[in-house]
C-alpha cells in the first residue's frame, strides 16, 4: 500500500486514519453549519470548529453537490474562489487545505494561492486534472464519476466503479473515493450498501482511500433516522470503514468521527508488513476471491481460471449436530482436496477450514452421497463468493 504525501501530512496503512472536515463557501450546500460567505467567519469556523477538533484536512467547496442545482462553470468556481482564499490566509491552525472542484483551472488557481490539495469530485474526467496535480506535485483525492464535466458525478453499478476510477489514470499522490451518496437520481441506498460492503475491494489499486458517509441516507435509512438524528449511524459506520481500509474519512462531525476513525484503526486485523533480509512482506486485506482478483489485476497476474483467487482465501465454519457418519465421510472426503475437519463427536460438532477451491471440489466429492450433505456444503460454497 502506498503512503500518500500530503503537503507533509503522511496518508496510508502506516498512519492513523486522517480526518477531512468539511467547509462551503456555496450558498446551496445543504449542511448549514458549515456554509459561510465572510472569510472571516469562516476562518473562525475553520479554527474552533474543525482544526481544534482533529482535522487534519480541511476540504472547501465552492458548490453544492446537490443534484437539483446546475453544475457551475470554471468561470463560476473561479468567483467564488476569493472568499475560499481568504479564508485560509486567515486562519491560524494547522492543516491541510483541500480544494473541491472538477476543473483543472480551479484546481491550479487554488494551488498557487495557497491550497495544498485537490478533491477532484468528478475523478479526472478534465484530463489536465492529473497534470496540474503532477505538476504542483499534490495530494489528490479522485472520485469515481462519469466522465462528463457538466454532471454531478455518479456511479450506480458497483463494478463501474473501477472504470471510472481508471478514468486517465492514477498519480502517484492519488487517494481513491469510491463514491457515496446521492449525487444522481440513479444512485440508490442499494447502490452505496453494495459498495459499503465492498469497500476493502478498492484497497486493490494499492492507494489510499477517502471515504465521504457522513449522516447520508443509506446509513440513515437504516436505523430510521432523519439527518439530525444520524450521528450515531454515522460514527458505527465510520469505525466499520476505518477497519475496511479507508484512510481519510470526510465528515462535518470532526470531533466524534475522529473519535469512532480511531476505535477502527486500534481494532483492525493486525497485518504483517515489514523488510525481512532485504525483502518486503505485506500481507494483504483479503477476505474474498474477489478481493484478491482486485488485486491480482493491479499486480498483472492474470489467472484465467481463477482458481488462484479462489484458493487465496480460508474460510471457516461450525457445524453442530452432525452425526458420526456425516461426520467420517466429510473428514474423508475433505482430506484429498485440502479442506481440514476438526471433530468432537462426543456432541457432533465439527469445525471445517478450507478455501473456496476446496469447499467447491469438497461438494464434486460428495455430490449424490447425501442430500443433507450436499445442501450444507452448497451453501458453505456459496458463503465463500
Amino acid at each position: 500500500m502506498r503512503t500518500v504525501d500530503a503537503a507533509g501530512l503522511p496518508i496510508g496503512d502506516d498512519h492513523p486514519p486522517r480526518i477531512m472536515g468539511v467547509l462551503n463557501v456555496s450558498s446551496e450546500s445543504p449542511y448549514k453549519p458549515s456554509v459561510f460567505n465572510s472569510p472571516s467567519e469562516a476562518a473562525a469556523y475553520v479554527d474552533e470548529d474543525l482544526i481544534s477538533e482533529g482535522a487534519d484536512i480541511v476540504d472547501v467547496g465552492l458548490e453544492s453537490a446537490n443534484k437539483k442545482f446546475e453544475v457551475l462553470s470554471a468561470a463560476e468556481e473561479l468567483d467564488r474562489l476569493d472568499t475560499a482564499l481568504e479564508t485560509i490566509e486567515s486562519v491560524s491552525g494547522d492543516a491541510v487545505f483541500s480544494i473541491e472542484t472538477r476543473y483543472h483551472e480551479v484546481a491550479e488557481a487554488a494551488l498557487k494561492g495557497g491550497f495544498d490539495m485537490v478533491n477532484d469530485i468528478c475523478g479526472f474526467a478534465d484530463p489536465k486534472m492529473p497534470e496540474i496535480c503532477e505538476d504542483y506535485d499534490v495530494a489528490v483525492a479522485k472520485m469515481a464519476s462519469p466522465p462528463d464535466l457538466e454532471r454531478p458525478g455518479a456511479v450506480e453499478d458497483v463494478d463501474d466503479i473501477y472504470d471510472a476510477l481508471e478514468l486517465n489514470g492514477l498519480t502517484d499522490k492519488t487517494i481513491i473515493d469510491p463514491a457515496f451518496g446521492g449525487w444522481s437520481e440513479d444512485k440508490t441506498i442499494e447502490d452505496d450498501r453494495e459498495t459499503f460492503h465492498r469497500l476493502r475491494e478498492f484497497r486493490g489499486y494499492g492507494q489510499p482511500m477517502l471515504v465521504s458517509i457522513n449522516r447520508k441516507n443509506f446509513l440513515r435509512s437504516v436505523a430510521g433516522r432523519d439527518t439530525e438524528e444520524a450521528l450515531a449511524v454515522s460514527l458505527a459506520a465510520t469505525s466499520m470503514a476505518v477497519e475496511r481500509g479507508a484512510h481519510v474519512i470526510r465528515t462535518h462531525d470532526v470531533a466524534e468521527t475522529r473519535d469512532a476513525a480511531l476505535i477502527g484503526h486500534e481494532f483492525s486485523r493486525p497485518r504483517l508488513h515489514e523488510t525481512v533480509d532485504g525483502i518486503a512482506v505485506e500481507e494483504l486485506d483479503i477476505t474474498t476471491p474477489r478481493e484478491a482478483r482486485r488485486h491480482f489485476d493491479r499486480f498483472d497476474l492474470v489467472d484465467e481460471t481463477d482458481n488462484t483467487a479462489d484458493r487465496a482465501v480460508t474460510h471457516v465454519f461450525k457445524l453442530s449436530g452432525v452425526d458420526t457418519t456425516i461426520q467420517n465421510q466429510l473428514s474423508e472426503a475433505a482430506e484429498p482436496v485440502g479442506v481440514d475437519c476438526v471433530r468432537r463427536p462426543s456432541d457432533r460438532t465439527m469445525v471445517l477450514v478450507g478455501t473456496k477451491m476446496g469447499y467447491t471440489q469438497l461438494t464434486e466429492r460428495l455430490s449424490g452421497v447425501s442430500s443433507d450433505i450436499s445442501a450444507i456444503l452448497e451453501r458453505i460454497r456459496k458463503a465463500c463468493c
